[in-house]
């Protein structure tokens, strides 16, 4: 009975001294105070390369340089290809001469049917030549396909190139995005539309901002999603590959 007494008491000890467990926080995966980890990322990004075997007349932007869309960004030295479209576009020309007598000696019954398909031939074989040496002419100047900077320049001018070749890396600075993984039953709470605040490390700033889409699927090991952020407004000091803290409100 002694015995009885004596662990029924430090069975009640141990209830009281107990501490009661912490219920889980609204949000996981973050620091103490629920914030997650962002980087800012552009919303394009570029590696422009080149399509001949041509030397590069200019390559006049460097790393940082803004541009704007359709700004011709590398222009190569396409002397031969110019003079090869005005030789193709020659041959063109005496093609459809040729065709035209023939077609006129045929209504003479001075060609047989043989020599006007043969003319007509030449003339699309002719066409076709045209229309491909003007592509490659078209190629000679590579434009911007959107507004921003240059990250990386890989090129230099009067350096002879190659299909392929990379020149340079550019970057779509006008509205960054907000790259975070988050547990997947933050998925009750934020939905496209949600605002949040992000604090940028290298600046020592916040910012507004909004979450704009989430991913296609849910990462069934680690019960992690990626969801997609974009800062509210224009700021020029903000900057790719720049980190911090997305706040998320509570509940």
């Amino acid at each position: 009975m002694k015995w009885a007494v004596v662990l029924a008491g430090l069975a009640l000890a141990a209830t009281v001294g107990a501490a009661p467990k912490a219920a889980p926080t609204a949000f996981t995966g973050g620091d103490k105070d629920g914030r997650i980890r962002t980087q800012l990322a552009a919303r394009e990004s570029v590696v422009i390369s080149s399509e001949l075997n041509a030397k590069i007349a200019r390559l006049p932007l460097k790393e940082g340089d803004s541009f704007k869309q359709g700004q011709a960004l590398v222009s190569f030295d396409c002397t031969l290809f110019q003079a090869q479209l005005r030789k193709a576009e020659a041959t063109n020309e005496a093609a459809r001469k040729l065709l035209s007598v023939n077609q006129r000696l045929a209504e003479l019954n001075s060609v047989g049917k043989l020599e006007v398909e043969q003319a007509e031939a030449k003339v699309k074989e002719s066409a076709a030549e045209a229309a491909y040496m003007r592509t490659t002419v078209s190629k000679c100047a590579i434009g911007a396909p959107f507004s921003g900077r240059v990250a990386k320049r890989m090129a230099s001018s009067a350096e002879f190139v190659t299909p392929g070749k990379p020149l340079l890396e550019i970057v779509d600075v006008s509205q960054l995005e907000l790259q975070m993984i988050v547990p997947s039953k933050w998925l009750a709470r934020v939905k496209p539309g949600t605002a949040f605040t992000v604090s940028v490390d290298e600046l020592g700033l916040s910012y507004p901002a909004k979450v704009i889409r989430t991913g296609a699927r849910i990462d069934p090991v680690s019960q992690s999603i990626s969801i997609t952020g974009q800062i509210t407004g224009n700021h020029p000091d903000l900057l790719p590959g720049m980190s911090g803290w997305a706040s998320f409100p509570t509940p």
